[in-house]
């Protein structure tokens, strides 16, 4: 059984160089410990993903212009996600009749970013979990 996603997750790309946090701005939505629960569609950067610090993916343009600059020294530049997909699989249960957003859910940046959730959001009743 997976774990629910609520506004304040951890989320982590595989490209960034620092954590980020889910944002929810959708204040209809059901809660778990008074935190907004997330579904699959919550993915808009800049809106629900907050950039990771710094990329790192020579994919991003600007990276790999600096690197270039650089005379091929890997430059990380700063991070604007680029999601293009919802979060997959999502959950079987539903939030504003949308799946629900789960623990185990990822997201992928345009520039080759693996996005994943570190911490749900909230603190889990049960233990093993």
């Amino acid at each position: 059984m997976g774990q629910f996603v609520c506004m304040g997750a951890m989320l982590q790309c595989s490209f960034g160089m620092a954590p980020s946090s889910l944002m929810i701005p959708n204040p209809l939505r059901p809660k778990i410990q008074n935190k907004l629960q997330a579904n699959i569609m919550d993915f808009a950067p800049m809106v629900n993903i907050m950039p990771f610090g710094m990329c790192r993916s020579l994919a991003n343009p600007t990276v790999a212009s600096a690197t270039s600059a650089a005379m091929g020294v890997l430059t990380p530049m700063p991070c604007i996600p680029v999601i293009v997909a919802p979060w997959a699989p999502g959950g079987k249960e539903m939030v504003s009749n949308l799946p629900a957003l789960m623990k185990n859910c990822r997201a992928m940046c345009a520039y080759g970013g693996n996005i994943t959730i570190t911490n749900p959001g909230y603190v889990s009743n049960t233990s093993g979990k």
